[in-house]
Formats: structure tokens, C-alpha cells, sequence
């Protein structure tokens, strides 16, 4: 093979592996079982089989750019998961798959807040979230949208509450972040109960998880 042929692949080659790292969504297809974590969940190497991590104090800027933190979730059920407005492939989904949730809980007589964290900050606005929440049909009584920290912020608060590495690039101008597809359920004592698929969510494991922790 002459030189540069040999370029040309090694070429193509890095293009590819590119693409692949920087994938908004998942790798691979996640656990079918919506209430049990597993290493493997979303193909993810993180190590979330052992559950009741407590989620670190926080305090950022909802949809409204209010002031919004985890002292307003003391003693609360919340539901809780990672996503960005401008993600080509698994936030829209997962939102609209959450906002089903919240539809579901209210006909079940119960409420959980809902916390959606941007992974994409400085392109987050609160006027961003405010209109990817009405895209998708998200009440916002009682969900919020938060943004507010910097990429190092977010990245760093993502490892400590949900045990999720985040990897942000630009390829062409287009934007994207590799973050998990789970939906997780923090109890009132402030820890992580139980993981979700987002893609494919039971509504009725999870609103009877939440019926349970209200108790």
C-alpha cells in the first residue's frame, strides 16, 4: 500500500472514531429492565450497581432564571435526568417520555418534582429551556430546567450525582455531548433509589415506585 493511501485510511479512520465519541446519546442498547442498574446500563463503564448515593448540594437557574437547589427538594420524591436542547437524538425523546410520566403521576393522584440538568450551559438559556420544555409538552409547576454552571461545573456534578462520565465536542459546528439516557428516582432522604431506561420507561414501575416512597 503506498504512503498515501495509507494516510487516507489512517485518515478516515480517526474521522470515524470521532463521530462515534462524540455521540450525543448511547452506544449501545440499554437494559431492558427499567428498575435494575447494572454497569452496562446504556453501555456506560460507570459503576452503578450499588445504589443510595446521596445527590450533592446544588443551587442553579431554572427555566425561569430563578434560583432553584436541592434545599427545594428536601423530603421530596424527584425524578431526575441529563439533557440538552440542541442533542440531534435521545433529549427529545427521553423529554417527551418523561413529560408522559408527569401526565401519569397526576392521574394517579401523586406528584414528583422533575429536575432536567443541561449538559450544554452556555448554549442553555433559561428562554432555550423554556421553549424545548413546551416542545415537548412538559408542565412546569413542577419541573424544572436548569442551566446556570459552567461545561467543568456540570461535568463534575454529573460524575458525583448519577455516576456519569460527560464528554462535550464540536465537529463542523455542530455541538454534541455523550450523556446518559436514564431517568433516576432520589428518594426524600436525598439518595438515588432506583435507574430507568429513558428511551423505553415503564410508567407504571415507576409511578408505583414513587406511590411507595411517599408512603
Amino acid at each position: 500500500m503506498s504512503v498515501n493511501r495509507r494516510k487516507g485510511c489512517w485518515g478516515i479512520a480517526v474521522f470515524l472514531l470521532c463521530l462515534v465519541m462524540t455521540a450525543c446519546g448511547q452506544a449501545a442498547p440499554v437494559e431492558p429492565s427499567p428498575s435494575t442498574p447494572s454497569a452496562r446500563t446504556n453501555n456506560q463503564s460507570n459503576d452503578v450497581s450499588q445504589l443510595n448515593w446521596r445527590v450533592p448540594e446544588f443551587r442553579y437557574t431554572d427555566q425561569n432564571g430563578q434560583a432553584f437547589g436541592l434545599s427545594q427538594l428536601k423530603g421530596k420524591v424527584w425524578l431526575a435526568n441529563l439533557i440538552f436542547t440542541r442533542c440531534p437524538d435521545i433529549c427529545p425523546p427521553m423529554t417527551s417520555n418523561m413529560a408522559r410520566i408527569q401526565k401519569a403521576l397526576d392521574q394517579a393522584g401523586l406528584k414528583a418534582d422533575i429536575v432536567s440538568f443541561s449538559v450544554d450551559p452556555s448554549y442553555d438559556k433559561p428562554e432555550k429551556l423554556r421553549a424545548f420544555a413546551k416542545e415537548h409538552g412538559a408542565e412546569l409547576d413542577n419541573w424544572h430546567f436548569l442551566t446556570g454552571y459552567t461545561d467543568d461545573e456540570i461535568r463534575k456534578f454529573a460524575q458525583s450525582a448519577f455516576k456519569q462520565e460527560l464528554m462535550k465536542s464540536e465537529t463542523n459546528g455542530m455541538v454534541m455531548v455523550s450523556h446518559t439516557a436514564r431517568f433516576y428516582l432520589i428518594g426524600p432522604d436525598g439518595k438515588v433509589m432506583k435507574i430507568y431506561d429513558g428511551l423505553r420507561p415503564d410508567e407504571k414501575t415507576i409511578v408505583n415506585d414513587i406511590r411507595q416512597l411517599q408512603k
